[in-house]
């Protein structure tokens, strides 16, 4: 009976009649990816949309906390609408994002984890859930919101989704792209409550925004300049040189910006104890050049990181608010 199991390949030894049997085995087959279970599936959508990211969304109180805005009933439910809108826009970018690099993200030894890339989201679950939010986020803001706020969330997320596609292999764009998210944000809690945007405050915001940004490419560039094949392609495009002459101009001119919209109403007198909006200049530039630090070493990663992980720099933060809540509350 002829084995089944198996090939066999006959060879003769030399100088002698004996054989050599040599088993042949069939390659082993790749697993088959798991079918995603009831639970398994919402889950992966829920890690995929990135909740630990959400907290960037923060952002959208910053215009009207700024204004003295932030407290009143209208302005609560306002925020937290825009809030949970901006999410899942955000959200939507993920899902269409991880369905789009998941070839890529399989060879990669950390991002394979990613439930798209792992199985758990099959790709064309991701796409339409994807699709679905980057559709019904601007939709519920025209519907909930006012006009102004649905136009920039939907410029947002083409923004985005252009990012993801394409901009995000384009020098200097790439940059921008992010921290103009970032000033998005800070911008859409202003136009769902139609409180004016100081200049001062949009470019504060938007250089802020690029520091930190270009902080963080620096520091990606240093710490893997030296693994082959560990790094975003782009990133083998700028030298650390440049990156840091970015994140050193975007910091000046962000402390500039601050000064200026701290100063803007200098000569209003107040009823305040002492002029904390001016004095917060001090906190600002300290919280500056304390993230610099890290910036320098080139361990600055995800904004949020940086100023959970630093207790100074978390200090100065609540000291930079304190001061600018009296400000705001002209005490």
């Amino acid at each position: 009976m002829p084995e089944r199991t198996s090939t066999a390949s006959t060879a003769s030894t030399r100088g002698g009649t004996g054989t050599a049997t040599t088993a042949v085995l069939a390659p082993p087959r790749s697993p088959a990816p798991r079918r995603p279970g009831p639970v398994s599936l919402p889950l992966g959508l829920l890690k995929t949309a990135r909740p630990r990211q959400w907290v960037k969304n923060v952002l959208v109180i910053a215009a009207p906390a700024a204004a003295g805005e932030l407290f009143s009933r209208h302005a609560l439910v306002q925020v937290a609408l825009v809030f949970a809108l901006f999410t899942a826009a955000a959200s939507a970018v993920y899902l269409v994002n991880d369905a789009r690099d998941a070839d890529a993200d399989r060879a990669h030894p950390t991002k394979r984890r990613r439930p798209v890339a792992a199985g758990q989201v099959p790709v064309p679950v991701a796409y339409a859930a994807g699709a679905a939010l980057a559709v019904l986020a601007p939709l519920a803001a025209a519907v909930l919101c006012t006009p102004a706020t649905a136009g920039l969330l939907a410029a947002y997320v083409v923004m985005q989704l252009a990012y993801c596609v394409s901009l995000k292999h384009v020098l200097v764009v790439d940059l921008a792209v992010v921290a103009t998210g970032f000033l998005m944000r800070a911008m859409i809690g202003g136009l769902a409550l139609d409180i004016p945007l100081s200049r001062w405050f949009l470019i504060t915001t938007g250089f802020g925004a690029l520091f930190m940004v270009s902080a963080k490419r620096y520091s990606e560039a240093v710490q893997l300049a030296d693994r082959a094949g560990a790094t975003r392609a782009l990133l083998t495009e700028y030298t650390t040189g440049y990156l840091r002459f970015v994140w050193q101009l975007a910091a000046g001119v962000a402390v500039l910006a601050y000064c200026l919209w701290a100063l803007e109403s200098g000569g209003i007198a107040g009823t305040g104890l002492l002029p904390w909006r001016q004095l917060s200049v001090v906190a600002f530039i300290l919280a500056v050049l304390r993230y610099a630090v890290f910036a320098d070493r080139g361990t600055a990663g995800e904004p949020e990181d940086v100023v959970l992980r630093d207790r100074a720099l978390a200090l100065i933060g609540a000291v930079w608010l304190a001061m600018y809540g009296l400000a705001v509350a002209d005490w």
